[in-house]
């Protein structure tokens, strides 16, 4: 599997972190683009702990981003696959620089999972009735590699204001262009859940 990230900065700004293996994916992305409002930039992380570990804190601060949305190919996926939650411990896979953490947790004493506050169902029923030529899924098991463990850390550092999509390779079965238009119907239906939600503890907090 291969990592990858998109930060939302309130109406504004997104980000993006991605490996090489996704640049198809986030080219389509950028070629049809988010709207107006959302600025969308790009960034590369290595499939390494340690960098994660560094990386994801540090794009919280520069960006201070409303959602941070993850996505990484999976070789065994056949369907866009979205995933509820994070883990913190089982990794004993080496990344890239072959090193392993020696605690095979992504937190010392962080809680056992993180679930995202994006309603990954609701994600995934509104996108469903869109019509795309695309199967999207549900999933509560990253893989305890590094898409498991950016998720985990991403959760931790927003208060679980972050998502995780795992996509196919590309072309097993979709091209660019059909997961570009998933991905971007997915991170508009979450970005909308997530202003409706916010939507409703204001008007909460006004009365």
């Amino acid at each position: 599997t291969t990592n990858t990230t998109w930060e939302a900065q309130g109406h504004t700004g997104r980000a993006q972190i991605q490996e090489p293996s996704l640049r198809g994916h986030s080219t389509e992305l950028e070629k049809l683009g988010l709207g107006d409002s959302v600025d969308l930039h790009v960034y590369e992380i290595p499939v390494e702990y340690q960098t994660v570990q560094r990386l994801i804190p540090a794009l919280w601060e520069k960006h201070s981003p409303q959602l941070v949305v993850h996505v990484g190919v999976s070789g065994m996926a056949t369907a866009v696959t979205l995933e509820k939650c994070g883990h913190n411990k089982g990794y004993k896979g080496l990344d890239n620089c072959r090193f392993c953490p020696g605690s095979h947790c992504c937190v010392e004493d962080g809680p056992e999972s993180i679930d995202s506050i994006i309603d990954m169902d609701a994600v995934c029923e509104r996108v469903t009735t869109l019509g795309l030529d695309v199967s999207v899924t549900i999933s509560q098991d990253a893989g305890r590699y590094l898409c498991d463990f950016t998720y985990y850390t991403s959760l931790y550092q927003s208060h679980g204001r972050s998502a995780f999509v795992h996509v196919p390779p590309l072309g097993k079965p979709y091209n660019a262009d059909q997961l570009g238009r998933a991905l971007r119907a997915i991170i508009e239906e979450m970005l909308d859940l997530l202003e409706q939600s916010e939507g409703k503890i204001s008007c909460c907090h006004e009365h």
